[in-house]
């Protein structure tokens, strides 16, 4: 029992909390459909009322027809008391054929309406996901991101489409039958309520165990879902260094894992599903002993007494569900306080209300005294109060790039230069000095503008299922087919995509697995020009590409280049050479500023890359 409680305290570390009321908050997703859950509600009642009325046709019938109590009923003809049973009968198929209706009604109505919901919410996730800035991403791994998208909003859908309305219409019948049953007979009430003071206090306990279970269920399913994500996406390496059988012993601790909290999961449930049903057993019993004395008394007659049966019966029915009840609340309460978790992520990348709106960009660029570090040097996000322990990857680095300029950044590893192309897609935040585009501080800027303006290459190119149109286009409908050829013609795509059989509309599968590295490249080339950006960001554009498609791409390199504000990374300093500057980064600092001819002649940093390039 000890490891059974250990079990539920456990929790994943990394796993942030919410903080306010998860069911409260999912229930504004309900406002907008407020007339259908009404409708819904008001064919709950109907239900209820039609469930009350059935046992009290079979007991009137009982005791009018069956087994009659006064003389002149047991004295009626039989043939008569027959159809009388007969009539009731008919009623009572009746009854089951509107509660039939009345229930296939509200089901279809809250069905829709709990699609509709979830559909919202996903949507709503998926938007803001999108929203955040690239540090969420650098510190949230991509299977609990799908996680929250695909599982957990789904695992909440029940609420919607069940929960809610069952809930409302159990509260309702429990309230309903307690009061029928005082009103029938005082005492016999009394008798079958003998044991909801016990359900009541099983519930509460087991409601604080449950809870705590399907949070750490939740969890280790994320868990799970991330360790499958990256090591799939890494099948490659593990199969290289032939560590299948290390990951799969890995797979399989985790899986331990969910199977314990799924089994303590089960524990719960199987313990208290049987003492719920005990108890209503035990009303049961007690209703028949204290219900069979007041009939053979005649205080009440054999037809009371079924219906009571029938009601205590009934009574623990809905208490029972809420119980079962428990498994779906408890479980979208936990996926709730996860995807809620996610929406009150706030972006390090903040926009003002009302951002500065130029007319259009020319391409100026300006960097002045800009401080720049992705953590601190614990591992925490840099802010105001902590800069002091700031890991600095850019150190007061200050220089313009005028429109049109072709400017390139060198250096080694780890240098900064990566970092700078980041900062001007406004990918990150700076924390000291300023960075500027046509004289605006991009902080007052859109990121919308920002980014529209500028077209990025990198050198892991990143292609989407689909064919190579849909790659270039990316869903911009203003991009025609004929801007797709353009594009491709110039940035000589066109060489190997005319060739192939379904030409433009060839299938891409998952990361264009199956094109080689200067293909996907002049594909990326492709989709930049298509856009037409006024900022042209290369970054190791031509790393690890073929001598043909090299010469391929630095023709559509010089052609992205005309009339754009060019900055390139490479570390090929013969790529680099036409460039009307050449900035050497080390360290996080500016080093080195000049052509390359100059740069050789100041015989400092950049000429020792380059000697080291040629020997």
């Amino acid at each position: 029992m000890s490891e059974f409680v250990k079990g539920l305290k456990k929790t994943e570390e990394n796993d942030v909390r919410y903080k306010g009321n998860a069911f409260l908050r999912m229930l504004t997703y309900v406002k907008p459909y407020w007339k259908t859950v009404l409708i819904c509600c008001v064919l709950m009642l109907a239900m209820t009322a039609l469930e009350l009325y059935r046992p009290e046709l079979v007991g009137s019938a009982i005791d009018d027809f069956i087994v009659p109590v006064s003389g002149a009923q047991a004295a009626a003809d039989p043939d008569a008391r027959f159809q009388g049973v007969l009539t009731v009968a008919a009623i009572y198929v009746g009854v089951l054929i509107v509660s039939f209706l009345c229930n296939r009604t509200q089901y279809l109505l809250i069905q829709q309406m709990g699609q509709k919901i979830v559909y919202t919410m996903r949507m709503e996730v998926m938007a803001h996901v999108q929203s955040l800035s690239m540090r969420y991403f650098d510190t949230t791994p991509v299977g609990r991101i799908v996680t929250r998208i695909a599982n957990d909003t789904e695992s909440i859908n029940d609420l919607y489409s069940n929960i809610l309305v069952r809930l409302f219409r159990n509260v309702v019948k429990v309230i309903a039958l307690i009061a029928w049953m005082l009103i029938l007979d005082v005492k016999m009430a009394l008798y079958s309520l003998v044991m909801v003071p016990v359900v009541a206090v099983l519930t509460f306990f087991f409601r604080r165990l449950s809870r705590k279970c399907y949070q750490i269920v939740r969890t280790r399913i994320t868990t799970l879902n991330t360790f499958l994500s990256e090591h799939l996406s890494g099948m490659r390496i593990i199969q290289i260094f032939n560590r299948e059988e290390e990951k799969c012993d890995e797979f399989g601790e985790k899986n331990q894992e969910l199977y314990k909290a799924g089994f303590r999961e089960m524990m719960i449930f199987g313990v208290f599903r049987p003492m719920i049903y005990f108890a209503s057993i035990t009303a049961t019993a007690i209703i028949l002993g204290g219900g069979s004395a007041q009939v053979f008394s005649g205080a009440i007659t054999i037809g009371t007494l079924y219906m009571f049966t029938q009601y205590i019966g009934q009574l623990f029915q809905p208490i029972q569900e809420l119980a079962e009840m428990f498994t779906t609340l408890q479980s979208a309460i936990a996926s709730a306080e996860k995807i809620f978790t996610v929406l009150d992520t706030e972006s390090d990348v903040q926009e003002q209300a009302e951002p500065v709106k130029l007319p259009d960009i020319r391409g100026r660029i300006e960097f002045d005294h800009v401080w720049f570090a992705y953590e601190t040097v614990d591992g925490k996000t840099p802010t105001p109060d902590n800069l002091d322990k700031a890991h600095w990857v850019l150190r007061d680095v200050s220089f313009v790039i005028e429109p049109g300029q072709k400017v390139a950044f060198v250096g080694a590893t780890g240098a900064g230069k990566s970092s700078i192309l980041n900062l001007i897609g406004r990918y990150y935040d700076i924390q000291k000095g300023a960075i500027r585009i046509d004289g605006v501080d991009i902080r007052q800027l859109s990121r919308e503008q920002i980014r529209s303006a500028i077209g990025q290459v990198q050198q892991d190119v990143f292609l989407f299922t689909g064919d190579i149109a849909h790659n270039i286009r990316l869903r911009d409908d203003s991009i025609t087919d004929e801007d797709i050829r353009q594009a491709a013609l110039h940035t000589n795509a066109s060489r190997f995509i005319e060739r192939m059989p379904d030409g433009y509309h060839e299938a891409v599968t998952e990361r264009g697995a199956t094109f080689s590295s200067g293909q996907r490249q002049l594909i990326s080339f492709a989709r930049t020009l298509a856009y037409d950006p006024t900022i042209l960001i290369l970054d190791e554009a031509t790393a690890n590409i073929d001598t043909e498609t090299e010469q391929w791409i630095q023709e559509a390199i010089q052609r992205l280049m005309e009339g754009r504000t060019s900055i390139m990374v490479a570390h090929r300093l013969s790529t680099i050479q036409h460039c009307d500057r050449i900035i050497v980064m080390h360290h996080g600092k500016i080093r080195e500023s000049g052509t390359h001819q100059e740069l050789l002649d100041l015989d400092g940093i950049y000429k020792k890359l380059y000697q080291l390039q040629l020997a």
